[in-house]
């Protein structure tokens, strides 16, 4: 059984990053196995949308200091949940993993 847990920098949860500009899905591997689709905007931009439980916020910024040596303007950084079971593991990932 899952439940809800309050935020810390050590707690997993699950981000929904977004940057503007394209992400190649093979960087998946390199970035903790998140999920990465590239959408198109209303304006015609192009945007990547990356999600992905991670560890802790200590991996969730090393995604985001892979994304801004890579050049790609972040648009923002929802968390999406923070959930543990009964021994503290995060849930298995939900989402398909793209490749």
């Amino acid at each position: 059984m899952y439940a809800r847990k309050r935020l810390t920098v050590s707690t997993p949860a699950t981000y929904e990053i977004r940057i503007q500009g394209c992400l190649d899905k093979n960087w998946s591997d390199r970035m903790d196995g998140v999920t990465i689709q590239v959408q198109t905007s209303p304006e015609g931009v192009a945007l990547t949308v990356v999600t992905g439980a991670f560890q802790d916020q200590a991996a969730l910024a090393g995604v985001l200091s892979t994304l801004y040596d890579l050049g790609l303007p972040l648009l923002s950084v929802e968390c999406l949940g923070a959930a543990v079971n009964n021994q503290g593991q995060p849930p298995p990932p939900t989402a398909e993993r793209s490749s």
